[in-house]
């Protein structure tokens, strides 16, 4: 696939195409088939992400707000909750409470994305522009959305 341009929904039942307008034509793709591959690409995401909260424990340490207690513990707290819960979400018998399980995560982990953003602190060992700390604070309710789906 050479990138994709826009995407739009064919309104019907699931059975309908999801239309992919491409670079270089049209590529038609099932609903369930894309949610598939989405899945996928979240669970390896969210688990990534939470092995490196125990790889790079400082960088997410930072961004814990400091009215909460224990940033290394919360880190680890939500690094083990990332893991379980992007595995959680390649499991059958364990989709549906993994994917609720990221849509609390995902809220409860909000106000360490404000703070990098009013205090401009660092991802890591990146300085971000500070414009690029408010536009990724949107994208939590992306995030939101994309575990509602496997709910």
């Amino acid at each position: 696939m050479v990138g994709w341009f826009a995407a739009r929904w064919i309104a019907g039942d699931p059975q309908e195409t999801l239309t992919i307008i491409m670079f270089r034509g049209v590529e038609e793709v099932r609903p369930a088939a894309m949610l598939e591959v989405l899945k996928w690409v979240l669970a390896l995401f969210m688990t990534f992400a939470g092995v490196m909260h125990f790889v790079s424990p400082k960088g997410f340490e930072r961004i814990v707000p400091k009215q909460l207690p224990s940033p290394r513990g919360l880190v680890s707290l939500s690094g083990v909750f990332e893991i379980l819960g992007g595995v959680g979400l390649l499991l059958p018998f364990s989709q549906r409470v993994a994917a609720w399980g990221l849509v609390v995560l995902f809220i409860a982990v909000f106000p360490a994305n404000v703070n990098m953003a009013v205090n401009d602190l660092p991802l890591g060992k990146t300085r971000l522009p500070r414009w690029a700390h408010w536009v990724r604070l949107p994208l939590q309710g992306v995030l939101i959305a994309w575990a509602w789906a496997y709910t």
